[in-house]
């Protein structure tokens, strides 16, 4: 495993410069094209949304629909109460924390999730709530808060599903959840020590 998780860490950590981090804020931030592009923007929020999908793959069945649904909630709900001017302290750390679980979610075996799958999906609200807020309060009064909204709702789904269809095709190959998952909780690390 040492083998493989160290070049894979470094590939991870070398596309991970701090200038793409998608909580900038600013007069960027405008209606439905910004929304769109700014779930990929951030590699954060990029690693996130893919995990999700990946960690649903894995858990099989019903759950590779209602954990994204429940990340897509949670999201909605923070962007609108970021929008609305709640003051919610450390989303950042949560935001950086959530990949960290992630990772470990996708290191160990999570399918046949069981009982445990309303637990995951309640996880996953709590991480889209976190991702959600972050993107709504970067949302300047000119801008088109709903149409924004709309715009990294519908680009998180689709990372979502993409995340499904990979987690889908290495569903059996043990070491790669492990590495990946090793990989994804120490960029979770690095992000939340601000090593990137």
């Amino acid at each position: 495993m040492n083998r493989l998780a160290s070049p894979t860490l470094a590939a991870l950590l070398a596309v991970v410069p701090t200038v793409a981090l998608a909580h900038t804020g600013g007069d960027h931030v405008h209606g439905f094209e910004a929304g769109l592009s700014h779930p990929i923007l951030g590699v954060d929020h990029l690693l996130a949304m893919v995990a999700i999908g990946l960690v649903s793959a894995r858990a099989g069945g019903a759950f590779q629909l209602r954990v994204p649904a429940g990340f897509l909630g949670g999201m909605g709900l923070g962007a609108l109460l970021a929008m609305g001017g709640v003051a919610i302290p450390f989303a950042e750390q949560g935001i950086a924390g959530s990949l960290v679980i992630l990772g470990v979610l996708l290191a160990v075996s999570v399918s046949g999730v069981g009982t445990a799958g309303a637990r995951l999906v309640a996880l996953a609200g709590l991480f889209g709530f976190l991702h959600g807020f972050a993107h709504g309060t970067e949302v300047p009064e000119s801008g088109s808060g709903l149409a924004y909204a709309a715009g990294f709702l519908l680009t998180t789904a689709g990372l979502h599903t993409a995340g499904v269809l990979a987690g889908r095709q290495v569903l059996e190959k043990t070491m790669v959840w492990r590495v990946g998952g090793v990989a994804l909780s120490a960029a979770g690390l690095a992000f939340a020590t601000g090593a990137v």
